[in-house]
């Protein structure tokens, strides 16, 4: 069983951060003894991040510089409260820990669990936002970030496909998550007492055949969804709402002392969820192990089959291709094309994002990005990385 340790995640910087600018390259690690001796405050509710350019040739600048972009606060380094959630930031320490590894929501997330199987005996930071997680990795807060894409019954998770494009990290690796969910409460409290259950929207429609057919909650109990299934549990505990259940997991329960009333409430045992691995650094690509990488791309090209010849691209070389999501060109949603026998319409922008097993030491994944490049505006490597194999 892999140990991990959660701490507060505060951001104790030198006064260089404060003259940090675009690009990450141009600042070096600082030691220790600078960040016990210099801190500021990061608002998760100020981040502002790297801009897709508007001609879709890339990624634009940061705002300004880090310090303008992050709104950085003078406080008090005396000062240590004790904190369970994350906009305040600060480097973890490392207690023989080989990495800090960022993770959204509070201890007992899911997220949390995660980054222990991906990384045992790590130090978990917990960030209140997906994009604060980033940060802390841009910021050499965290080592690692180890944020959810997609879940086998809700699917992708659009938010951090949307950041991975508006960040410079890159994808290092995977892992799968088998989720269990329990229904807890404040000791004492009874099923037939409950007016309402809180969790996060994916994880009570993942467990409503349940909650309403074994469980006996029917529709006279009310359904809330907050932003974190364990900070559901931490809110429940620490206001002692007797007439309230959570759906998290077992963890969350022993951080937060409830009971648990039903244990694997979910309603398809197979209910695993896919998260990432984010680095400043690429990994070297290998081939002596099944490998997938991730790009991202699009055409402003006037013509058909684009994403046909894509397909082919793989297809020609054998390559298999597990995934392809479309989201909205945040900076260019619509398109005007004048067709001669339809007149004018009006057409979507998309970015496409792809996952597909091969490494690109492989010159077959070479070639195809290469041929892929070739009829796309903007195409970008997200990462190659070891496939997760386990169960």
């Amino acid at each position: 069983m892999s140990t991990i340790s959660s701490s507060t995640f505060k951001l104790n910087l030198p006064p260089s951060i404060y003259q940090y600018s675009a690009l990450r390259r141009s600042y070096h690690r600082p030691t220790r003894t600078d960040w016990k001796t210099t801190c500021a405050i990061v608002s998760g509710s100020s981040c502002h991040a790297t801009q897709f350019d508007e001609d879709g040739g890339g990624i634009g600048t940061i705002n300004g510089s880090m310090a303008a972009a992050l709104d950085l606060t003078s406080i008090d380094p005396s000062v240590q409260d004790a904190l369970t959630f994350t906009t305040d930031l600060s480097p973890a320490p490392t207690h023989g820990c080989e990495l800090r590894v960022a993770y959204q929501g509070v201890p007992g997330a899911y997220s949390e669990a995660a980054a222990g199987k991906a990384y045992p005996n790590c130090e978990a930071i917990p960030c209140d936002q997906f994009e604060v997680a980033f940060q802390a990795v841009e910021l050499w807060v965290a080592d690692r970030a180890v944020l959810p894409v997609e879940n086998s019954l809700g699917g992708s998770i659009h938010r951090n496909y949307d950041l991975l494009l508006r960040h410079r990290l890159h994808i290092v690796g995977e892992v799968q998550l088998s989720v269990h969910h329990c229904l807890l409460a404040l000791p004492g409290v009874r099923i037939d007492c409950l007016k309402r259950v809180i969790s996060h929207p994916q994880a009570l429609a993942q467990c409503e055949h349940t909650l309403t057919n074994k469980l006996g909650i029917n529709g006279g109990v009310a359904r809330e969804g907050v932003d974190d299934t364990a900070g559901a549990a931490e809110f429940v505990a620490k206001h002692g709402l007797r007439d309230t259940a959570v759906i998290a997991s077992y963890r969350a329960a022993e951080l937060y002392g409830l009971q648990i009333l039903a244990e694997g409430i979910q309603d398809d045992s197979d209910n695993v969820t896919r998260f990432v691995m984010l680095a400043r650094e690429p990994i070297v690509p290998r081939t002596d192990r099944p490998f997938k990488t991730s790009i991202v791309f699009a055409h402003d090209r006037e013509g058909a089959s684009v994403l046909f010849k894509v397909l082919s691209a793989f297809a020609f070389r054998d390559i298999n291709l597990t995934k392809i999501e479309s989201r909205p060109h945040r900076n260019k949603p619509l398109r005007l094309v004048d067709d001669a026998n339809v007149g004018t319409a009006k057409r979507f922008e998309y970015m496409f994002y792809a996952d597909f097993e091969a490494s690109m030491a492989d010159v077959r994944a070479q070639n195809a990005v290469s041929e892929i490049e070739e009829f796309t505006s903007f195409l970008r490597v997200l990462g190659s990385y070891p496939m997760d194999m386990t169960s």
